[in-house]
């Protein structure tokens, strides 16, 4: 049961780290073959709730759930929520940019004033969201891998865009946090 979520992170590393990597310094941009690597791992790492559906998750999508019914409602809320941020962000963003396949510029409008990953906070609400409505410790594990794919990703990226954006990229990452802007204010202070 440990074996393939650690089959998985080896994979994902190798993919995002080694290979991922490689291919930007040496193309400057991803291969089809690294862009179809990359939805291998994120498939893989969606296929680890089918693979390990505890008990109580007779079919990991059915309707009904192992948690109480509100539980469950704000779940599937927070899933709805996520295919929107994640795919919505996607297509506004353009598929072939969001693969890595095409650059035209650093994008900092809409979805990216908050956050320098709109996608990945799209797949953390997905993952949160279902979490939500089987909860169990399988799903706490599977919480934690998404995570650390998620960075793997991130931080492989964020590589690329220093070198192909150099200042205007830092100046950005100065003023746009890596997942989601929380505007916290201080005790005692008028809200803005």
């Amino acid at each position: 049961m440990i074996f393939l979520p650690l089959l998985l992170l080896l994979f994902a590393y190798l993919v995002f780290r080694i290979l991922v990597r490689r291919v930007y310094l040496e193309r400057g941009r991803l291969s089809v073959i690294s862009s179809g690597l990359q939805l291998v791992v994120f498939a893989g790492y969606f296929g680890l709730g089918y693979l390990f559906n505890p008990p109580e998750w007779i079919v990991f999508w059915m309707i009904g759930s192992a948690s109480s019914r509100e539980l469950f409602t704000a779940g599937f809320l927070i899933v709805c929520i996520g295919l929107v941020v994640a795919f919505g962000t996607m297509f506004w963003f353009g598929i072939g940019r969001a693969f890595g396949v095409h650059q035209d510029g650093l994008k900092k409008t809409g979805p990216y004033r908050l956050s320098r990953n709109p996608q990945v906070i799209g797949g953390y609400l997905l993952v949160a969201g279902t979490s939500l409505q089987w909860p169990s410790l399988y799903a706490i594990g599977w919480i934690l891998i998404y995570a650390v794919i998620a960075h793997w990703m991130i931080i492989t990226e964020e590589e690329h865009l220093h070198r192909l954006f150099g200042e205007e990229y830092q100046a950005y990452c100065a003023e746009v946090p890596r997942y989601l802007r929380v505007k916290m204010r201080a005790k005692g202070t008028a809200p803005d």
